[in-house]
């Protein structure tokens, strides 16, 4: 689950991380009265969207009054903000940041994220600030400064000092930054984050630093951990077949191609896109039912992919073993009767009860196209679109 920089903002600042003055507002009135509390120049008004590259697509702006902050608010809220992050389509602004400008003497990214390789959280920190730092670690990794944290001892005040000497700061900004650190990783470790970032934050002109962008994604498998997290969801910020999907435990994302796919296991579902690209043609989503899926939960992941107008043919891949074949084709099969699909739909199944699973298909008197292998049925897919 991904939150507002607002919200973020917040959370830090209960961890004693610096952040600017301002609140957030849903209407242009509002952002007048904050402007006129802040009382300080300059006013940054900042649209409030889960997507960066705000800056770029016209959702900051940089004022000097009330009146031009109200201003400001008016035209970006209710503006269709179009990103690099967002894709084509873009989001709709429903709230602004107002805060107030700071004097920037430089820009720095810290952040902390899983390293999956060394199965151990690393804070990450670079001189490199204000960039995308996927830039950066692809075009200037040596700009990057790591520190791999035990989980057992946590991450220590030695490790946040050699942070800071590595970013070139002095020993009394080494200070000032490491109370950052420990703040910042503090807030992944005990909210349970997957990603907890400030890009930038900023060191002032007068010798203070300021996270002045946030970014927190959460791991939704320890949510029941943190009501109050959880009540910062914003479900206009997520796509609603996504939300449906949520709703019965399903893994599920969409993406812009026109063949719906329906996989058990994450593994299988990514190498099931794969196949799709590599025979020419588009997965429509990722969807995963799970190992454990039930007819219901198949039934309703079957009926959420028929509810995407882009779908044209639908390719389920299942290997059976928790999840076995026939109950999957049960699932299907009563799905398939209750939505009345007029799409093709071809199915690969394998492993536990897969001849009962093929059976109950063939004996369905429903219009399903059975491969054998994934390469057989991703070129049925192929060909099914072709009709």
């Amino acid at each position: 689950m991904k939150i507002h920089e607002y919200q973020a903002k917040e959370v830090l600042k209960g961890y004693g991380v610096p952040v600017p003055r301002g609140r957030v507002a849903g209407d242009s009135e509002e952002a007048r009265k904050i402007a006129e509390e802040i009382g300080t120049k300059p006013i940054v008004v900042k649209a409030q969207i889960h997507a960066g590259g705000r800056g770029k697509g016209g959702g900051v702006r940089v004022v000097t009054s009330p009146e031009e902050a109200e201003r400001a608010a008016k035209e970006i809220l209710g503006m269709t903000l179009v990103t690099h992050q967002t894709g084509p389509k873009g989001r709709v602004v429903r709230k602004v940041l107002i805060e107030e400008g700071v004097q920037i003497q430089r820009e720095f990214y810290v952040g902390v994220v899983i390293d999956r390789s060394k199965a151990c959280p690393v804070v990450m920190a670079s001189a490199e600030g204000g960039v995308e730092i996927e830039k950066v670690a692809e075009e200037s990794p040596e700009k990057i400064v790591k520190e791999w944290v035990d989980p057992s001892t946590g991450f220590r005040p030695f490790q946040a000092n050699k942070i800071g000497y590595g970013l070139g700061l002095d020993p009394g900004q080494v200070g000032k930054m490491r109370g950052i650190l420990i703040g910042l990783y503090r807030v992944f470790q005990e909210k349970d984050c997957l990603l907890a970032e400030i890009n930038p934050l900023v060191l002032t002109q007068a010798g203070d630093f300021i996270a002045l962008d946030a970014k927190m994604n959460l791991d939704d498998n320890g949510l029941f951990r943190h009501k109050e997290m959880a009540a910062l969801r914003d479900l206009n910020e997520e796509a609603p077949l996504e939300i449906e999907a949520s709703r019965y435990n399903l893994n599920y994302i969409k993406l812009d191609g026109n063949v719906g796919c329906m996989v058990n296991g994450a593994g299988l579902a990514m190498a099931t896109m794969d196949i799709i690209k590599v025979v020419g043609a588009q997965p429509a989503n990722f969807l995963d039912v799970g190992g454990g899926a039930t007819v219901e939960m198949v039934k309703n992941g079957f009926k959420i992919l028929m509810s995407d107008p882009d779908v044209k043919v639908v390719f389920i891949n299942i290997f059976g073993g928790i999840l076995r074949c026939d109950t999957l084709a049960k699932g299907v099969t009563e799905a398939v009767r209750e939505v009345n699909v007029k799409v093709p739909i071809v199915v690969r199944l394998e492993g536990t009860n897969v001849e009962e699973g093929r059976r109950i298909l063939n004996e369905s008197g429903l219009n399903f196209a059975v491969a054998i292998g994934m390469k057989e049925g991703a070129e049925k897919v192929v060909a099914a679109l072709r009709k």
